[in-house]
């Protein structure tokens, strides 16, 4: 198994590569992004054996590039994806598990998510789309009621948080 280590495209995270990358090498061979492009973490959502990557100001396209070759030889693609509206790919787009992702899809072009369920946030709740998996419980914000409905009509266990101080 193996770790890559991208290169933030924000200058003030990447103080935070060298530890994070020694705690990994406990448990994984770790690769390294060495090139000019850079790939921020928030804009790669793993699905099964693909990587999604928002192309964003923090994701360059040199950065997709180098992360794509550096992941290949381990039977990993990575697919280039378009985000509008928001900083991160996972703000609009979180992988739910049992092939679905939750999105908005005013942030992201959910047709790049082919052989994907896709259910959609509810449109007064853009932001619900930023999720955290624990198992196969699905937490979210408790200011996301309505989205919180459509994931449970769809089997989906949910746990809500207040976190109105972060929002």
């Amino acid at each position: 198994t193996v770790a890559i280590v991208t290169k933030p495209g924000a200058a003030s995270r990447r103080p935070e590569v060298d530890a994070v990358a020694d705690a990994l090498a406990r448990h994984l061979n770790v690769e390294r992004m060495s090139g000019a492009g850079t790939v921020d973490g928030g804009d790669v959502m793993h699905v099964g054996s693909t990587l999604y990557v928002g192309r964003t100001p923090r994701s360059t396209d040199a950065g997709i590039l180098e992360l794509a070759s550096l992941a290949a030889p381990h039977g990993v693609t990575v697919r280039p994806v378009r985000v509008d509206g928001c900083l991160h790919y996972k703000s609009g787009a979180s992988y739910l598990g049992r092939d679905t992702v939750l999105a908005n899809p005013a942030w992201v072009d959910i047709a790049e998510l082919d052989g994907l369920r896709v259910i959609e946030v509810d449109p007064g709740e853009p932001w619900a789309a930023n999720t955290v998996v624990v198992g196969d419980t699905v937490v979210l914000s408790e200011a996301f009621p309505r989205t919180v409905a459509r994931l449970e009509a769809e089997g989906f266990p949910v746990v809500t948080l207040d976190i109105s101080e972060f929002q």
